[in-house]
């Protein structure tokens, strides 16, 4: 009786912190519940506050599809995304691969001035970049939405990191075995890895997704698809908006991070506490 008058008396103290966290939580939900309902309200709807669900959820669709280029600027930014990610997660393995396994004070000096790199605001960097991709014909191409964030610093930074659990015992034994370096990499190095390249993928991706202001710059082609933080600027930025079709934008922009991450948030979880698989 003791002891469960002990764990009842625990449970009561941890009652305000339940309902502080409860609060917190609701908090933190309510944004995304108000734009899935706001996505089924008229304007006049989203404007008086009504944070129920509508019936209004295929006129804006219809609504939507007829003012923009949906499946396009979709597509568009899911390839642009993809194909970062995918040149991304190698570049930067390898290159922290290398950093991390191969080192020496001349590696660590060139790390060191990669690090300052992050010190560097993106927009102070936008008018140099633009012009060397006009120079390269790469505006509205993938290649010039891809090249100036292929390799980050952080990117780099955190598969060294990651790569310093990395046991230097299994090179030895694959040298042994005949393997050769490409071969370590590849065959031994990125199994091992893989929630580290799952915690990569999650952030690069988001990050490719979500991106406004580079794709704005360099996607100068008025005829070709824009990517969808460009489509919710332009449904946003008229002399009318209507806040259902808008809602119903950002909703569709969501799903793919949000479903990314579910899929590789358990990965996730691990790559960015350094676990080696």
């Amino acid at each position: 009786m003791t002891e469960r008058k002990k764990m009842s008396a625990i449970q009561r103290r941890l009652i305000p912190s339940y309902i502080f966290l409860v609060i917190v939580a609701l908090f933190s939900v309510f944004p995304l519940y108000w734009m899935l309902t706001a996505a089924t309200n008229t304007t006049q709807e989203v404007a008086q506050g009504k944070i129920l669900f509508g019936a209004n959820l295929m006129v804006n669709f219809r609504n939507l599809l007829a003012s923009a280029k949906l499946w396009g600027a979709m597509g568009n930014s899911f390839f642009y995304a993809a194909a970062l990610t995918v040149l991304s997660l190698f570049i930067c393995s390898l290159a922290g691969y290398g950093f991390e396994l191969y080192h020496d004070k001349g590696k660590d000096i060139v790390f060191a001035i990669l690090l300052l790199a992050m010190m560097i605001p993106g927009v102070a960097t936008m008018i140099p970049l633009f012009k060397m991709m006009s120079k390269m014909h790469l505006l509205s191409t993938v290649w010039g939405f891809v090249l100036p964030t292929v390799a980050t610093p952080f990117m780099i930074m955190m598969f060294r990191q990651n790569s310093r659990n990395f046991p230097l015992e299994v090179m030895d034994a694959a040298r042994i075995d005949g393997l050769g370096e490409l071969a370590i990499f590849f065959r031994i190095y990125m199994p091992m890895m893989k929630s580290t390249y799952a915690a990569a993928a999650v952030i690069t991706f988001m990050n490719a997704w979500n991106s406004y202001l580079w794709p704005r710059v360099v996607l100068t082609d008025p005829n070709s698809a824009k990517t969808m933080p460009i489509l919710i600027a332009n449904l946003a930025g008229g002399y009318t908006i209507d806040y259902g079709v808008l809602m119903l934008g950002v909703l569709f922009c969501s799903l793919p991070t949000v479903i990314v991450f579910f899929i590789l948030q358990k990965q996730f979880a691990q790559g960015i506490t350094g676990a080696i698989k």
